[in-house]
Formats: structure tokens, sequence, C-alpha cells
């Protein structure tokens, strides 16, 4: 219970308050907007930034941890690809949203503040590792995925450019890849530089909390319930075991296996929905996932604390 009360209700309880100050009208769907672009444009990014370009790449970036989450991620996304079209009957384009949903775990907005709550601030480097490259990793995977499905067909030259284009319009792969920059490169960021990005940075999580709150407000559990459940159990279910036992295979250390699994067994995204409005594709499904998702995984995850060491 400790668990529960101490790791997981205050990240949800900030949740919690977003939506309460939308639903009895404190905050206004104009503010909504404008926190979320803030924390999702700007906020977030310069959190990835700043986490990435400090990050010892050498150290964190263990095959054996990136491949465990991310065969999981994979798995996902091929079952619920294939799930959409066999279990429900839906295009191929729906399918691919149905996927994505599978694939997109909320890693940072709620992966970041629970894996530190439970386990410390020291915990969350295998955490960076994996962030760093999932927002690259599967909007690649559903992009490509969706043009393909849209251009069944067409010229396949051009579906390179469709691709980058769509990846590098968004502004957290862009956080990552300066990260990358910096790091790599070895550049020095003057320390006024580095404390303003900082300052932007601390206010990323609670502020994207608070906005997804309130985001979630106004998403309502329609469409196909056993679809939505089926997309639901994907994500917090079937990702997160099959990430255990390939964990477990693959002798990962205790805190890499800890961020691992833990990252696996967050909701879908709010980026589940971006990808489904962006195609306008099974939004209501991918709205409602990302809605009853969130509220079941407070379920999961306390499972999932006393599950691991």
């Amino acid at each position: 219970m400790s668990a529960l009360i101490d790791v997981i209700m205050p990240v949800f309880l900030v949740i919690g308050f977003g939506y309460l100050a939308v639903w009895k009208g404190y905050f206004s769907e104009s503010g909504v907007d404008g926190l979320m672009k803030f924390s999702q444009g700007f906020a977030i990014p310069c959190l990835l930034f700043t986490a990435i370009s400090t990050l010892d790449l050498e150290q964190n970036f263990d095959l054996a941890l990136l491949g465990s989450f991310y065969t999981g991620a994979l798995a996902g996304f091929f079952i619920g690809f294939v799930g959409g079209r066999v279990l429900f009957k839906r295009d191929w384009q729906d399918c691919v949203v149905f996927g994505f949903c599978g694939l997109f775990s909320n890693s940072l907005l709620l992966g970041v503040p629970i894996t530190e709550r439970a386990y410390g601030p020291d915990a969350l480097e295998a955490n960076y590792a994996i962030i760093a490259i999932h927002s690259p990793f599967c909007y690649g995977v559903g992009i490509t995925a969706m043009e393909i499905a849209r251009n069944w067909g067409g010229s396949v030259a051009a579906l390179p450019r469709k691709v980058l284009k769509a990846m590098f319009s968004n502004a957290l792969i862009i956080g990552v890849s300066l990260g990358f920059v910096v790091n790599l490169g070895g550049v020095h960021v003057p320390h006024v530089l580095n404390d303003a990005v900082g300052l932007i940075a601390r206010a990323a999580l609670p502020a994207a909390l608070f906005g997804l709150g309130g985001v979630l407000y106004h998403y309502r559990p329609e469409g196909d319930m056993r679809a939505i459940m089926f997309v639901v159990s994907i994500s917090l279910v079937m990702h997160p075991v099959i990430v255990w036992l390939l964990a477990d295979f693959n002798d990962l250390s205790l805190s890499a296996s800890r961020s691992a699994v833990m990252t696996s067994a967050m909701a879908p995204g709010i980026n589940a929905y971006v990808f489904a409005n962006m195609y306008g594709r099974a939004k209501r499904v991918a709205a409602s996932a990302v809605l009853m998702g969130t509220g079941l995984s407070i379920i999961t995850v306390w499972t999932w604390l006393h599950i691991l060491p």
C-alpha cells in the first residue's frame, strides 16, 4: 500500500488536479492547449536535451536493455495491427493506429516520475537511454507503416522523404537530436544558457502532468469498447510481460530491469492520440485508450512495483 500512496498517487493527483480544474471551469480549454504546447513544444524538449547531452552514452546505451524494451514495443505494434484487422475488421490505416497505441508507452510523463519516486533520481539513466530513441523509433515505425498503408501501389522513392519530414517536425525529436549533437560532439554549452534551459526543463513534468489531466477531461470512452480494452491490454499487460521476460533472459542489471519494465508498463502516451489525429484515423479508440489506460495503470503499476525486487 505504501507504494501506491508514496509513489503512484502524487503523480496521478497532479493529473487529477488538471482534470478537476478543467471540469469545474477553473482552467479553460485554451489554457490547457497553451500549457500542453509549452510543455510538449518547449519544456519537455529542453528536459530531453539536458538529459541526453549529459548522459554517459557508453555506459547506458546497453543493447540488451534497448533490445528488451523495443522487442516488446514492436510486438505490441504487430499484435495491435493484426488484431485490428483480424478481430475488429478495421481497414489498414486504422490498424496502424491500433499498432501505434500498443507501441508508444507514456515513457516520459508517467515513466520518469514514477521510476524516480520509486527508485530515486539515480535510477533514471536507463529511462533516458530508452527515451532517447523512443520518439524517433516509434514515430519512424508508425509513420512508415501509415505511409505504406496510405500509398499502397504508389511511389516508394517518396516514402523516406515523407517519413523524415514528419519525424523532424516533432519538437521532442529535435530536443533529443540536439542533445546527441552536444554529447557526441563535445560541444560546450555556456553556463548561463545551460541554467536557462534547466529552468525550463524543471517545469516540464508538473506542467505536462497537469495539462494531461485537462486533456483527458475532454476524452470520452467512446467507440468499440472491445477494441479499446484490446489496445489497453497490450500496453498495460503484454508489453511489460515481454520486457520482464527478456530482461531476465538478457541478464539485465537490477536498475536497468526496473527502468525497462516500468517504462513498458505505462499507458499509451498522449502521442498515440496525436498520431491518430495527425492522420484522422481511429481517433476515438486512441483517445479512449489513453484515458482508460492512464486510469487503469494505477493498478498495474502498483502490481509491477510489488513484482520487481
